[in-house]
């Protein structure tokens, strides 16, 4: 009989706290002159460069 290998587990790896381990932030659009806030949209989270990991300091 064949010993069985253990399950490889999940990296210990701590998500990005700027955007929560999703890679991505709200970032605002401005339009105009006076540049005025209209909405916003999706970026890249330069924190994490979109992994949603934390980087190691």
């Amino acid at each position: 009989m064949v010993a069985k290998k253990p399950a490889p587990g999940k990296p210990d790896v701590k998500e990005c706290r700027t955007c929560k381990g999703t890679g991505e932030v709200a970032r605002p659009v401005r339009v105009g002159r006076k540049r005025r806030v209209v909405g916003e949209q999706n970026g890249l989270c330069l924190g994490c460069m979109g992994s949603g990991e934390a980087s190691t300091d």
